[in-house]
């Protein structure tokens, strides 16, 4: 129908396989020009070193300036359990490390065994 609303509606006789083989050529091509962004992960530890911080932030700092997201998982075993929110500086020093470039996507959230957090690129 072209103009459905018109008295008599106005209607056109089209090729059908024709007009599906335009409707998925279109689709395509507006899938080409959509960025996806990616999802990198970083697991840290409750006990980990300050220099051991330093180079997974420089790692983190790569994937974000590719543009793609990173999650910051801090990873709980045994007793760790019971001091989750002692560990919660651990997050909150690696993404001071990262404040120039990147921003807090998702504040530090328990997820069972682990803390999660999400930085994307600041804009």
């Amino acid at each position: 129908m072209i103009a459905p609303k018109a008295e008599p509606p106005v209607c056109r006789i089209i090729d059908y396989g024709k007009f599906r083989y335009e409707q998925l050529r279109k689709e395509k091509e507006a899938k080409k020009k959509q960025k996806t962004i990616e999802i990198k992960e970083i697991r840290l530890s409750p006990n980990i070193d300050l220099n051991d911080i330093k180079t997974k932030a420089n790692m983190a700092r790569k994937f974000i300036e590719k543009g793609d997201k990173v999650k910051v998982s801090l990873r709980f075993r045994g007793r760790e359990m019971s001091h989750m929110q002692d560990s919660k500086h651990v997050l909150d020093d690696f993404a001071e490390l990262l404040v120039d470039i990147a921003n807090v996507d998702k504040a530090p959230k328990v997820e069972g065994r682990n803390m999660v957090m999400f930085l994307v690129q600041k804009k």
